[in-house]
């Protein structure tokens, strides 16, 4: 398990990611060439993943993304040291926090 920031990196099995997720499209990457896993909202940084493999993300705002990254990759951040990820797939969570009578995504 991993965490930047307000992300969880959460490595699954291959036989967990759901067989709509091989058919979903990618989301396309910044002009950098980056997968990003969450933008900031007040400083523009983002958590990005460098490296080959591709972010699938769900229909909700609080649904996980699914990253696969076939050669492992970098998470980077502006702010926060590299992480380096082996070859997989992995669950991404954005952290919530709860204010009265809602949840909100965390954004920097």
């Amino acid at each position: 398990m991993y965490r930047q920031g307000d992300v969880l990196i959460v490595p699954i099995e291959e036989s967990a990611v759901p067989p709509q997720a091989a058919g979903e499209t990618s989301e396309p990457r910044d002009a950098r060439g980056r997968m990003v896993l969450a933008r900031g909202e007040v400083t523009g940084h983002a958590h990005a993943v460098v490296g080959p493999g591709r972010l699938v993300r769900g229909a909700g705002p609080f649904d996980p993304q699914l990253l696969h990254l076939p050669d492992g990759g970098r998470v980077v951040h502006e702010e926060h040291a590299s992480i380096t990820l082996p070859k997989g797939w992995y669950r991404v969570v954005r952290q919530r926090e709860y204010v009265p009578g809602a949840v909100r995504i965390v954004a920097d």
